[in-house]
């Protein structure tokens, strides 16, 4: 029972990566976007106003936040073509139909009950519970109803997808009999999340009252669950009414009265007030974004395995600079909720205990989700704010804070984060020394085989398993080649050892051979040799 767990869990992690493997590209690209059309740095370079450079700077912002702000989408065609056995692209494509099925099912069960929330003219959808996806307004259950859903699609793929049909029948067969069981599927997980997802939103609006009443600890509360909620969407529910309505303060400006923590922010830095009201802190969940995730990002390159550090860095680097000059966290987020649940969960308390030693000590400073422009923006209100110098000097301390904690943790639960994505054992390295083949000691390549980098070919890993017919399924994860095998007993270890690894793993009936970096190339040679077996 505890190996078909662990196994499935293993499963999960590994299909989570494929989805998240872009955004570090569409986090630098994000930042690129953002640097060339802030107002701050724009006044600085004057030369960035002519009208092509804004228009491409908005452009591609606009175009690569479309995949930050649909990352449900992403993850719901994503997992099923990673967990799918065969026929990926159709396991993909199922997905997709499957979650507008959902969205459209969501969206008439709403109409239907007139629970369909209006948009309001500054807000939106914003703390209604509900948000629109590809035009389709429904519940919100934000990232998290796409991972769910996406997982149910790859469950039920696989488990259909080979049924088959005679005669008339016949044109049902396959994936179409499994987008009919999915179409039943999408209906009842509407039905599901319409009736019981309110109830979840409903108990997160409650807190507001608490975190309103309980000062700094209430403060702790905020912060704990912006982040912690991020995942499922319940977060708007948290800052939107501290932020746009009268639970976040109220300030009376002549015959006009203004509530909430932005529009009272906004309307005091165009005011000669001493100071900014203490509203200010229900604006201060940028903090952790701008100083945090260089902790997190730091102990992430620190704890990688050695052959994976570069490869780590350049994954890595990209999205730090994303959340701190653009505030968008999920792509760094997404890499560990799930891999280390823990590590999130500490993540969000020390979130919220940064929030409250804002309070604590008395530091009243506007933070932002954007490094630059935050700090701009205090220094021409410097003389409203109250101990800005200290703000830097607890950033500093939450980014090492968040170091040292996740360095220690990830190290001492042996959490696949990035870097480790593999738990690398003692075992695992005496494996990799014996196992080596210098370039030099490689056996020529069969007449008409496509010789592998380090020697060897495709076919020498194909016999070295026991063949076509003993391989289940083929994948790679960064560095290793991970097979399942019918009978692990007919393993030839010295025919795979003709091709330059680093060690080979086995675990029952699967069988991973480390490769390195180079581990996809390899793959894409063994699944093309099995084609023409």
């Amino acid at each position: 029972m505890k190996d078909k767990v662990m196994g499935a869990m293993e499963k999960f992690a590994k299909a989570m990566v494929q989805p998240l493997m872009y955004l570090s590209a569409a986090g630098i690209l994000i930042v690129v976007g953002v640097l060339l059309t802030n107002n701050t740095i724009t006044s600085l370079l004057p030369f960035l106003k002519w009208a092509p450079i804004q228009t491409l700077g908005q452009t591609l912002y606009n175009a690569v936040m479309a995949i930050i702000n649909n990352l449900s989408v992403v993850f719901v065609i994503g997992l099923p073509a990673a967990l799918a056995k065969n026929e990926k692209h159709k396991a993909a494509l199922v997905g997709f139909m499957t979650y507008l099925m959902y969205l459209t099912s969501s969206n008439t069960l709403l109409n239907l009950t007139g629970k369909l929330a209006e948009e309001q003219p500054m807000l939106g959808l914003f703390g209604t519970g509900q948000s629109k996806i590809l035009g389709i307004q429904c519940v919100d259950m934000g990232v998290f109803g796409g991972i769910i859903l996406g997982c149910i699609v790859g469950y039920v793929f696989n488990r259909t997808f080979e049924k088959r049909f005679k005669g008339a029948m016949q044109i049902y067969s396959g994936a179409n009999f499994s987008y009919m069981c999915l179409v039943v599927v999408a209906i009842l997980f509407a039905l599901i999340s319409n009736t019981l997802w309110p109830f979840v939103q409903g108990g997160i609006s409650a807190l507001g009252g608490v975190i309103k009443n309980t000062g700094a600890f209430g403060l702790f509360l905020y912060g704990f669950l912006e982040r912690f909620l991020l995942p499922t969407g319940l977060h708007h529910l948290v800052y939107t009414p501290f932020q746009f309505s009268d639970l976040g303060g109220v300030l009376q400006m002549g015959d006009t009265v203004v509530a909430g923590a932005y529009p009272i922010v906004m309307a005091e830095m165009n005011m000669p007030v001493e100071q900014f009201s203490d509203s200010i802190y229900y604006m201060s969940t940028g903090f952790t974004k701008m100083f945090g995730y260089i902790g997190i990002g730091g102990a992430f390159i620190y704890t990688a395995y050695p052959e994976n550090r570069k490869k780590t860095i350049s994954t890595i680097v990209p999205l730090v600079v994303t959340a701190c000059l653009a505030g968008i966290t999920e792509p760094i987020d997404f890499m560990f909720i799930f891999a280390a649940p823990l590590l999130y969960l500490i993540h969000s308390c020390i979130a919220g205990l940064f929030m409250a030693l804002l309070k604590v000590f008395d530091v009243i400073a506007l933070w932002n989700a954007n490094l630059l422009t935050s700090i701009l923006t205090n220094i021409a209100n410097v003389d409203k704010t109250n101990r800005m110098p200290l703000m830097f000097i607890l950033g500093a301390l939450q980014a090492l804070v968040y170091f040292v904690v996740f360095s220690f943790l990830i190290k001492k639960f042996n959490y696949h984060t990035p870097g480790r994505e593999e738990a690398q054992t003692e075992e695992d390295a005496s494996l990799a020394e014996k196992a080596a083949v210098p370039k030099t000691d490689a056996p020529k390549a069969a007449a008409g085989a496509e010789t592998l980098e380090g020697g060897g070919t495709a076919m020498d890993i194909i016999d070295g398993l026991g063949g076509r017919d003993n391989i289940v399924t083929v994948e790679n994860c960064i560095t290793r080649l991970r097979v399942t095998l019918k009978d692990p007993d007919l393993l030839q270890e010295k025919l795979i050892n003709r091709t330059q690894n680093r060690g080979i793993v086995k675990k029952q009936n699967d069988v991973q051979i480390i490769y390195g970096l180079q581990v996809a190339d390899v793959r894409r040679a063994v699944e093309e040799q099995l084609a023409k077996l």
